[in-house]
């Protein structure tokens, strides 16, 4: 929200099932979930360290790169960071691609909750992409990782934060308090198999890369952001958070009320400038017509 009212020019986030891309497409700014481990957590509250990412919000791709010049990289007291090259995001973000991008228009297993609004919209921008965006049905399979997403977030918040909402009694909300105790009902078989089975998808969403396309396409949230004090449905980031892959949100589209739209694009696994090319190359072919 300050980024959007122009307030600041970049903001940080954390997201652990779609607390980057939600509130980005939310507010009408961009905003990037970058690969799992790119960008070191140390310092932040730690909710679930299978599933925690930090990322920026901006108000142009140029920027968005710009804060993973500054904050993607190794960091030793985070031990899912990777001793590897970092940086040159703004270079790569800015050059032109060699061969136009291709995408995969994802509805995911959670189309059903998307409003009327957002699946005209949606259907609309595949359309206008013509021979660029193909539409793709994830398998079956796929459809299991909302579940195995929950019993992890569940089960770790329950180990890193139980004592404090234990200590905090009933000022701690049902809700929060409700998904503590799930996660200390969660079998130690449930919680490794759903840390387990995250990574074949992975793999699987990544050859769909390297064979068929250049970005996934598909929606941030479910619609504009909802009245009140709800923060909305995560449903369309729960797989992207789940297996670690780079996601970025664009304020491309309206819907109701002339409230923004968000796309979310997602990337290949440690590919995240690659992923800002992508966005940035979007933008621009839309901002033709």
């Amino acid at each position: 929200a300050a980024v959007a009212a122009q307030m600041v020019p970049l903001a940080l986030g954390s997201q652990t099932n779609g607390s980057i891309i939600r509130p980005g497409a939310f507010c009408g700014v961009f905003a990037m979930k970058p690969t799992h481990g790119l960008v070191p957590r140390t310092g932040v509250l730690p909710l679930s360290r299978t599933l925690d990412h930090v990322g920026p919000f901006a108000r142009s791709i140029d920027d968005l790169a710009l804060a993973l010049d500054v904050i993607a990289g190794y960091d030793s007291e985070d031990p899912d960071t990777r001793p590897i090259a970092t940086g040159g995001y703004s270079k790569i973000a800015s050059e032109d691609f060699p061969l136009p991008p291709r995408f995969a228009f994802v509805p995911t297993p959670v189309w059903n909750k998307a409003d009327a609004q957002t699946h005209e919209a949606f259907e609309g921008l595949a359309e206008e992409l013509g021979e660029a965006c193909f539409k793709f049905d994830l398998p079956d399979r796929y459809a299991a990782a909302w579940d195995a997403q929950r019993v992890i977030m569940a089960t770790e918040m329950a180990h890193n934060l139980g004592k404090l909402i234990d200590k905090g009694g009933e000022l701690i909300s049902k809700t929060m308090r409700d998904l503590i105790e799930e996660g200390r009902k969660t079998t130690a078989v449930r919680y490794l198999a759903a840390v387990a089975d995250a990574e074949p998808l992975r793999q699987s969403l990544n050859q769909l890369f390297q064979q068929e396309c250049t970005a996934i396409i598909t929606p941030a949230a479910p619609g504009v952001a909802p009245k009140g004090t709800a923060t909305g449905n995560p449903a369309f980031c729960t797989l992207w958070t789940y297996v670690g892959l780079p996601a970025i949100t664009i304020p491309l589209m309206t819907g109701e009320g002339g409230m923004p739209l968000g796309v979310q694009l997602v990337g290949p696994s440690g590919d995240d400038a690659r992923l800002l090319r992508t966005a940035r190359a979007l933008v621009k072919e839309l901002s033709k017509n």
